[in-house]
This record gives C-alpha cells, structure tokens and sequence, in this order.
C-alpha cells in the first residue's frame, strides 16, 4: 500500500467512511423493495426461527434466482458497475495490488463490515433469514450487489477457483459445518484476518504466523559485518538491483550456525530501507494452518510489507520423510516476488522439475585471524585482559563463530564472578575460557557419541619413549597447526587432509584411551569415543549413513574423535569374491574419504594391528604402538596407580606384583580399585591381602585360575582366613 495511506496519521475510518455508509443505504433499499415487494414477512417476531406455509407459498411464487431483496432493474449486467468502494484509497489499493475488479471490491467491503461495527452482524442475519448466520453467504452479497437474475448467476464466476478473490484466497468460502455439500450460495463469505488488518491498519504480523515468524528492524549495516569487500558489494549489488529493476531474487546462505547468515540478511534490509521478516521452516511444519499454508501466508506478509523473507533452517526439510515438504518450499519460491532468503548448512538440492533460480551463497567459518580479533573484541569490551599467546590458543584451537565467542566470553565471566571478588571480576581464568569455549560445540556429537571428560596427564600414562614422544608431536602438530598450513602456505597444497589421523595399536589395556584422554587434556579439547562396533551395520549402506552423521557433527565440534576397536570396520581388505565383500571395502573407502576431510584430531583404536589394510595405514599420520607391558613398566603402573590420599599397608610389595603377574595397566587399575573398597570394607589401610584377592577376582574374569601358591606363596594370609 502507498505510504500515505498506511502511515499512522491518516484516519482509517475517514477513508472506509463512505463505503460503509453506501453499503448502509444499499442495506436499506433491501429492507425497503423487501417490504414493498413483500418478498419476505418483515414483521414476523419469529424470522428466522421458523418455517411456515407462508414461506414456502412466498418462494414458489418468486422467479427461479431472481435476487430475495432487491427490486429488478433493466439494468444491463455487463455495464452494471457497483460503487460501494468508490472513493476509498485503501479498498482501491487492493485493486493495484490483486487486479480486483470494481464488483470484486464490494464484495470486500460486504465482508468487511462486520470487522469494523458488529451491528453488521444483527442486520446480516435478519437479511438472510437466520438469527445464527451473522457473517454475509455469497447468496447474500449477490442479492446485494445484483439487480437481476441474470446479473446474479453471471457474478458468480467471481468466486470460482481461478477468480482473484479465490486464488489470491483474499476471501474464503466457508460451508456450514452441519451442511458439508451446501451449494455454493449457502457458503458463508470470511475476508482474510492478514487483509483485514492491513485495511485496518493494523501494523502486527498475521496473527497465524506469530508462532514461528518474527519481523526484524535492521540493526546492522553491512560494513558491520566480518564479510570481505568484494563479498559486500556483491550482496548489495545484487539487492539494489533487484529493488531497482524489481526482479526477483532468491538467495541460499549456506554456512554452519553463528557465521553471520541471518545478520547479513538483517543487514540487506536495512540497505533496501525495509524491515527482515524471519520465519522458521521447523515452526512452519507444525503450523496449526499447516506447512503449504503458513509459507503462503509468509510469503504474502513480507509481499504486502516489502519486507526481505528470511527462512531459516532449511536442513529440517532434508530429514526422511520431509521430501514432500522440501517440494513444496520449492514451488513456493518458483511462484515467489520480491527478495527471498533461505538458510541452511547442507548445500542447496535444486529438483529438476521445479525452476528456482536459487544461487547459493557461501558462509564459511571464520579463519583464526578472524576468530582472534574476534576473541580480542569481545574479551576488551568485556573488560578482560589476556596474553597474546593465550588468545593464539583460543583462536587456534576452537573453529567457532563469531556468535559462539561472545557467548564464550559470557559465560565465562559469569563463572569468574562466583570465584573473585568485585574487585577482581576483570580476572577471567584462561580456564573458564577454554570451557566455556568447549561449550559452545559437540552438542550433536555427544547425542550419537560418549563424551569423555579428560582428566589424565603425562603423568599418569607408561609408555615407551618413542611412544610418548609421538604423542608430544600430535600435540605439537595441533600447536603449529596455523603457521603451517596458512604462514608458510601449504594450506594451498591441501585439498584435504589437513587434519591430524593417528592409529593406536596395541592390546586391550594397554593405554590407547587413556592416551587419547591426555591428548585432548594437553589441548583443551573434549573427546569423544565411538564404538566401530556398533557403527558397522549388515545393512547395506546403513554404516555409510552413521558414519556421515558422526562427522557431519563432529564437523564443527573442537573436538578429538576416538574410534574404539577400530578392526570392527578397518579389518584387512579382502579379496572380491562376492557382492558383501566388495561393499565391505566400499565401507572402509567411504571411512577413509571422511577422514581425510575431516580437520580435526582423529584416533583410531585397535587391538590387532595386523589386521589393518597396508593402504590404509600409509593414509596415517601417526601410529603409535602400545605394547604389553614388561616388568619395569608394570613397576612404574604400580607405584602411579594409587593416589596419594590412599593408604598402603606395610606389607604391601609392588615389586612381587609386577613381577608375580603379568597384566595390563587396565588390569592393574581394576585390582587397584578393587583392593581399595575391600579394604574400606574392613576399614584401614590396603594390605598385601586385598592386593591378592582383588587380583584373583580379575583374573576370573579374564577366564584364568590363580593357584594358591601363586597367590600366596610369599606367606600371605587369605582374606577369607583372615575374616574368619
């Protein structure tokens, strides 16, 4: 609608005044040639409530669809230009923008009077003969606006599916709900609630779309956002000329959550001086109007606003089950005018049989530079000092948004303020940060994962020196990450691969998840295991499917992935001799593409690794042996098992269990533990005694017997003699 018209100063009722007051006069010349024709029993206290005989002699005795309360005319129905709306700027907007006829428009402003004075309601209902019809039937608006009969069954095509009030479904047809197949005479006339408050100058949203849409004010500029300059000026570019040479435009901002999408659409509002109107395509499917007719409706507000239509979330549409909806969002945008916005973080699917003319617009992560002076931004308006080698950590290791970082720095001066005094709120632990920072990804990979919380140091691990240097140069690998691949350009080297594989191999026990655990502690990072085992599925195509979903979560998630009892699926590449095994080795390709793409810290577990394929292993960056450990070793994990809370009894010989049984470290850490409750179950310190039944139990369990004099040939009393 023009400005003038829709600005809050101008008087809406001045403006629809005179068609009301002529629908008046045309109300009341019914009610008169009703009267003078005798057409219906004006006088009877019981209208509507009844029929009688008189009723039925008064309506053979009229001529088969001659209007009920207009008096005929000679009128020719092809010249016959009804003028209830004449005058009204508003009712003639819809004429602009419908291409409403001038019989079309009064059947607006039939439909319309109720909505502005209720008394419509009365004198509808004593017209049609029935106290409970107070909203106008199209039999109604006929025998108002028609002089004839003639004129009456041809006005008729305006309300046929293809008729501007029908199709641009400005006016809906109602049937009685205790009349499912009225004709359509009997069908009620309900003006729609979005052209009700646009004609009232109503200045909310559709009161249907208030559940998933939302009209934005631009509050950014495009300068403000991190976008380079050649990327600005073809956004704006775009935009401008599509207002200027009004062209459509449908654009799909494709990018991960927090780069900036629905900022930059706010920001192209502003530019075109209109507001952003948001919608969520999740909220639209459960819609109570249902999907096809809450887009429709969205993409009619923002059509009648000139507002940029911003949908969100396309990737809920590429779920199972959701093609039928996906097409639908596709004929809405073929159908679609002015400038339309879809976002989403999988690549746009076009469909075939449906032109869009969508262009997809690439939202990337930010490189560190960009997350440093992003870190640093939202650390000093914070008032929080920090090192420059600590804000290098966190932008080098956390792949966050713009976003995520502000809410980072949020939530970690939150937790400092329960820590420091008032005077020390500036003094923001760099560990409040790195957890605040982990916090703000992996949400989807811990729901398909088990997340590990890192708690062990160098420390606590016994390794070969070759081992444990290896795992010093993963670590290294991650630190030096930045200077390698963007400093000294071998960035433009790799297509892929720029992440960091490693396989841990070694028998169970042997300190594979205990190493991933120091690893990810070392780099504030959390980690997450996944079990191979019930990845792999004997469904064809079905591992394919969890793998991608694995990654696709873990694409963003700062995170070190373990891939526990990795045989299960990297098992040696068999010859091909049917149709299974040439799939198992599709599984194990589709595995190594993944991994290769993948930019993160990727550990791959396994017990056997002889049973790993040469090709895959030359695809590593490390591999890291974990052997059983020999008497020195078993030394060392004995002495380190215990903390420093627990007491020992003096009997206790670490070296006599080193040297008497040769187990794991996660055999010891079991034995260790179990020692521990059963002498807190006889309340002192651990003696020798718990020591040895904590190690025959375990032994059970790994299916092996313990004779008593490997148990206690060194004199030591069983513990059941001793209970006794």
């Amino acid at each position: 609608m023009d400005a003038e018209a829709m600005t809050p100063g101008s008087s809406i009722l001045d403006d629809l005044l005179p068609a009301l007051e002529r629908l008046d006069r045309r109300i009341a010349q019914a009610i008169s040639a009703a009267e003078t024709t005798g057409s219906a029993p004006v006088r009877d206290p019981f209208r509507g409530l009844h029929i009688g005989p008189d009723d039925v002699t008064r309506w053979l005795a009229r001529m088969p669809g001659a209007p009920l309360v207009t008096a005929p005319t000679s009128e020719n129905p092809d010249t016959s230009v009804p003028t209830l709306a004449a005058g009204s700027r508003r009712l003639h907007w819809l004429v602009q923008t419908f291409g409403l006829s001038a019989f079309e428009l009064d059947i607006v402003v039939i439909a319309l009077a109720p909505e502005i004075d209720l008394r419509y309601e009365g004198v509808y209902a004593y017209l049609q003969d029935d106290v409970t019809r107070r909203r106008p039937s199209v039999d109604l608006a006929l025998n108002l606006l028609c002089p004839s009969a003639e004129v009456k069954l041809a006005r008729r095509a305006h309300f046929a599916v293809e008729a501007p009030l029908i199709w641009h479904r400005l006016v809906r047809l109602v049937p009685n709900p205790n009349r499912p197949n009225a004709p359509l005479l009997a069908q009620t006339l309900q003006l729609d609630p979005q052209i009700v408050d646009v004609l009232l100058g109503q200045g909310g949203l559709d009161r249907r779309l208030s559940a998933f849409c939302r009209l934005v004010p631009p509050a950014v500029t495009i300068e403000d956002l991190p976008l380079d300059a050649e990327r600005q000026a073809q956004l704006s570019t775009l935009v401008q000329q599509a207002v200027v040479e009004q062209r459509l435009l449908r654009l799909y901002f494709r990018g991960s959550r927090g780069t900036g999408k629905r900022r930059t659409a706010e920001a192209l509002a502003g530019l075109i001086g209109t507001d952003l109107l948001c919608a969520d395509l999740g909220g639209a499917q459960t819609a109570e109007v249902g999907f096809e007719e809450a887009l429709r409706l969205a993409f009619r507000e923002a059509w009648l606003r000139g507002s940029i239509l911003y949908l969100d979330d396309l990737d809920v549409l590429h779920d199972a089950g959701q093609i039928a909806l996906y097409r639908i969002l596709l004929r809405s945008l073929a159908e679609a005018t002015g400038i339309t916005l879809v976002a989403g973080t999988r690549p746009w699917v076009p469909a075939g049989d449906i032109t869009t003319g969508v262009v997809q617009v690439d939202f990337p992560m930010p490189n560190t530079g960009q997350r440093r002076q992003c870190w640093e931004a939202c650390l000093t308006a914070a008032g929080i000092p920090l090192p420059a080698n600590q804000l290098d950590v966190l932008a080098q290791r956390f792949r966050l948004t713009a976003g995520q970082i502000e809410e980072a720095v949020a939530t970690a001066t939150m937790q400092a303020i329960g820590r420091v005094t008032r005077a020390e709120t500036s003094r923001v632990p760099v560990g409040d940060l790195l957890a605040a920072a982990r916090a703000q990804s992996g949400q989807e990979l811990a729901a398909l994962t088990q997340k590990i919380e890192p708690l062990y140091t160098w420390d606590d691990i016994v390794l070969p020196d070759d081992g444990l240097a290896q795992l010093r140069e993963i670590c290294a690998r991650v630190a030096g990450r930045e200077r390698v691949l963007t400093d000294w350009g071998f960035d433009r080297r790799l297509s892929q691969g720029k992440g960091i594989n490693a396989l841990f191999a070694g028998p169970s026990g042997t300190g594979k998840t205990m190493a991933a655990e120091i690893v990810a502690n070392r780099l504030g990072l959390s980690l997450y295991k996944i079990d191979l085992a019930s990845v792999v599925s004997k469904y064809i195509g079905e591992t394919e499917k969890n793998l991608d979903r694995i990654f696709r979560a873990a694409e963003n998630a700062n995170a070190v992935l373990l891939f526990d009892e990795a045989d299960a699926l990297f098992g040696k590449r068999s010859e091909v001799r049917d149709s299974h095994d040439r799939y198992a080795n599709l599984e194990i390709a589709y595995l190594l593409q993944k991994m290769e793409q993948y930019e993160g810290v990727a550990i791959l577990a396994t017990n056997l690794r002889q049973n790993l394929d040469e090709a895959f292993v030359r695809r590593l960056a490390f591999i890291v042996h974990f052997p059983f450990p020999d008497e020195v070793s078993r030394r060392r994990i004995w002495d380190g098992i215990w903390p420093a809370e627990t007491p020992l009894a003096e009997d206790v010989d670490l070296d006599l269990l080193a040297n008497q049984f040769k187990l794991s470290g996660g055999n010891i850490k079991n034995i260790a533990l179990g020692a521990a409750f059963l002498a807190a179950n006889d309340g002192g310190a651990v003696s020798m005694t718990h020591l040895l039944h904590a190690t025959r139990r375990e032994y059970q369990k790994m299916g092996k017997a313990l004779t008593e004099a490997e148990l206690h040939g060194q004199g030591v009393v069983p513990l059941e003699a001793r209970r006794a």
